[in-house]
């Protein structure tokens, strides 16, 4: 059956939709031309946001934190992204979260559950950064959380696709200073009251499609340790960067 789908449906680039080879479950998907695009994190990178940073090339295990991530407060203590936002990677993010584009979630799952393994601890609770009703009657789906499902049963872990809620609508964060998305999102999440007395101590592992300046996760961490939560790590599927 499944050698008859692949001669009626040959796989294609997610990116271009060129023809690409089938290289099994854990293929990447990408043709010749999108892969130089994508920019994945593979090598050393912050443990914090999971920015990509360079390798000394002495192959010994350190714990490493970018600039960003030093002259900041992160409510989260640990984070990782599968890939550099750009490219590639910038086309896939905004198809799957303005296109329509659901195909693309079990892949890019996959990409992100192999750069957060190193995050998961048992007990872990796995929960997307919640859309307010408005923008998912828009959307129809909650991106992060199409990511964040699979995410949890690759690593064997529990998902909470309600543990956080938004309890105002904010305006897109798109073209804003970095004050100024922190302070629209500032008090904006919260503990769904369902779930409350289930988080007390446990750690979290919260998933989002992009970080730039890290503002909505930081109020998404912020909300999740008021009420109680064990350590806070971050997961996801871009991360932007500083041009160099």
């Amino acid at each position: 059956m499944k050698a008859a789908l692949r001669l009626l449906y040959p796989p294609q680039c997610l990116s271009c939709g060129a023809g690409v080879a089938d290289g099994g479950a854990g293929a990447v998907h990408l043709c010749a031309d999108c892969w130089p695009d994508a920019a994945f994190i593979t090598g050393a990178c912050c443990d914090c946001c999971g920015a990509p940073l360079p390798d000394d090339g002495s192959g010994a295990a350190q714990v490493l934190v970018c600039d960003d991530c030093l002259g900041a407060v992160r409510p989260w203590s640990r984070g990782r992204a599968a890939l550099v936002y750009g490219g590639t990677a910038r086309r896939l993010t905004l198809a799957l979260k303005h296109g329509d584009r659901l195909d693309l979630a079990p892949p890019m799952a996959a990409w992100l559950a192999r750069a957060a393994a190193p995050l998961a601890v048992p007990g872990m609770i796995v929960a997307p950064v919640p859309l307010h009703l408005r923008r998912l009657a828009k959307r129809k789906y909650n991106q992060s959380a199409q990511i964040s499902g699979r995410v949890a049963r690759a690593l064997g872990l529990d998902h909470q696709s309600d543990l956080l809620v938004r309890l105002r609508h904010t305006p897109a964060q798109d073209h804003r200073g970095v004050a100024d998305r922190f302070s629209n999102q500032q008090d904006a999440l919260a503990v769904h009251p369902r779930r409350a007395a289930g988080l007390v101590g446990r750690p979290v592992m919260l998933v989002d499609d992009v970080m730039a300046s890290g503002a909505t996760i930081h109020a998404a961490a912020l909300a999740l340790l008021a009420a109680g939560s064990g350590p806070v790590s971050v997961a996801v599927l871009a991360r932007a960067v500083k041009d160099t």
